[in-house]
């Protein structure tokens, strides 16, 4: 199974020098929000030192600006942070998303560091583990393909949101994933297979109109591909994706019960086979949210009964 990342934004870094708190960042960030608001992106390249310039050229300089403002839109407000490093940072409303501008400069107020990253409000205390007793969200035994805390046994740790995602299929004595050829979905046995509310919950997020891929394919336009969100409690809120296409059977707002079937399983968005990805995030918006480590309330492990679980790479758990 390929890697699954949920990346947004491209990040640009240059040498960082140390500086005393000044008016330099103000006057640059100001400098910065009228170049890009009026899309003269040559004229923020001017403002980078030369260190800068040679590790951003102007051809990616006015790529990466064009490709924000085309999903981005103008900046419409900011406000200074705090100053992290050498680095000051300001919460910044653009016309579509909000984001952190973060920029480093020099004595000679060029910019010699830039970093334009999901906004995150350092101020909010995210839970450690979910507080909801969680069920395994399907009735048959599968395999955890990515899990744990290391990178070695999960990647997601890579992204702030997925670093305690799994990512599960259903595997035959051989270990395969699929029989006889693996070129259609049908081949796949986790394809089709019910999946459930692992507890009391209220459903978020709905998505339900991404086709699913030909295996070894995948969609990078909507990474998580069909997609249920639900809410568990305060601060926790549950991912699943990559959902079969018109299989999601419940709505948003609808109030589900543990055991209640939300759909099947699919391969859909950024997926190279039919699998489930599941997560525990501290708010709904998967771009912004930081992931919380999940505990399963009873279930077994490697055919041993397991209680307060969370499982890691190769377990073949079920219910």
């Amino acid at each position: 199974m390929k890697k699954i990342i949920f990346l947004f934004f491209l990040m640009i870094s240059g040498y960082c020098q140390a500086q005393n708190e000044s008016n330099n960042s103000r006057q640059v960030v100001t400098s910065i929000e009228k170049f890009y608001n009026l899309q003269q992106y040559d004229s923020i390249f001017a403002l980078f030192s030369a260190e800068m310039q040679q590790s951003l050229p102007l051809e990616k300089t006015i790529a990466f600006f064009s490709g924000l403002y085309s999903q981005a839109g103008a900046i419409n407000k900011r406000s200074f942070i705090k100053y992290r490093k050498t680095y000051a940072c300001y919460k910044t409303n653009f016309e579509h998303a909000l984001f952190s501008l973060e920029i480093s400069t020099t004595d000679q107020s060029l910019i010699n560091g830039l970093f334009v990253k999901p906004f995150k409000d350092e101020t909010i205390t995210v839970p450690a583990r979910n507080s909801v007793k969680l069920s395994l969200p399907f009735k048959e035994e599968w395999t955890v393909i990515w899990g744990g805390d290391t990178k070695e046994q999960n990647y997601h740790i890579e992204s702030e949101a997925q670093k305690n995602a799994f990512d599960m299929v259903i595997q035959d004595a051989n270990g395969k994933s699929y029989k006889t050829d693996g070129k259609s979905n049908d081949d796949y046995y986790a394809f089709g297979k019910q999946l459930t509310s692992p507890t009391d919950a209220e459903v978020v997020l709905v998505v339900d109109g991404v086709q699913d891929n030909v295996p070894g394919e995948l969609n990078p336009v909507y990474v998580p591909g069909n997609t249920v969100i639900l809410r568990i409690a305060k601060d926790e809120y549950i991912l699943f994706a990559h959902f079969k296409q018109h299989s999601i059977v419940v709505k948003e707002g609808e109030k589900v019960k543990k055991g209640q079937l939300l759909g099947l399983c699919g391969n859909s968005g950024n997926s190279s086979e039919a699998h489930l990805h599941f997560h525990i995030q501290h708010t709904s918006n998967m771009v912004t949210a930081t992931g919380i480590k999940c505990y399963f309330d009873e279930l077994l492990v490697n055919g041993k009964k397991q209680t307060d679980y969370s499982p890691v790479q190769k377990d073949r758990i079920k219910p």
